[in-house]
């Protein structure tokens, strides 16, 4: 709960950068922007701030709890999943580096970093399978970090972008649905194919 939502507003108060360089784009919709949009213009007739602090107060008592609960009721039963899912990475795969969330998607990025320092695992993960909600198959790459768009092992770069028979075609793999034209997902109608996909991938 700490680096999720009080280290953000600390850093801020504090003037502590978010990282080094110059950012590539503002982001002025974060709880302390929006809590200094409270106060009162610098051109207002009234510059009373009772007003203003009041709902402040409000606003970040709901997102507390709001983010309290997220991690009660989500954040902390993802994590038991994600680690039931490392113990039977072997079963999925003998690399032991996919992973396949047998109950379906859940939030899975967080966990998979700080579970691998936590229980040290010898080789880093690098594909998660799982059921989507229209019970299909996904294959996704595990990202570089937290907070990285790149991925530790993208799919295949010729398969990035193409759907269905086309991909089904050039992969010599039945069931395809899609590639996304970065590499960081894809898609197929069955288990079978979704995992397929992960072993070639990791041929690759």
């Amino acid at each position: 709960l700490y680096e999720s939502f009080v280290e953000e507003i600390d850093a801020i108060d504090n003037g502590i950068a978010q990282a080094e360089g110059e950012p590539r784009y503002a982001i002025t919709s974060t709880l302390s922007a929006r809590v200094g949009r409270l106060n009162p213009r610098w051109n207002d007739p009234n510059q009373d701030t009772e007003a203003g602090f009041q709902r402040a107060m409000e606003l970040v008592r709901s997102e507390f709890l709001e983010r309290l609960e997220h991690c009660h009721r989500s954040w902390l039963p993802a994590r038991a999943l994600v680690q039931e899912s490392i113990q039977r990475r072997f079963e999925v795969h003998s690399s032991g580096q996919v992973l396949e969330l047998a109950q379906g998607w859940c939030p899975w990025q967080d966990h998979i970093f700080r579970l691998e320092q936590e229980l040290a695992l010898p080789r880093a993960l690098l594909l998660v399978l799982y059921r989507d909600q229209a019970g299909q198959w996904r294959v996704q790459s595990v990202p570089t970090g937290p907070h990285s768009f790149q991925s530790r092992l993208p799919l295949p770069e010729p398969w990035c972008g193409l759907r269905d028979q086309a991909l089904s075609q050039l992969s010599g793999i039945p069931g395809c649905v899609f590639v996304h034209a970065t590499g960081f997902i894809g898609g197929n109608c069955t288990r079978e194919g979704a995992l397929e996909m992960a072993r070639r991938t990791l041929e690759q």
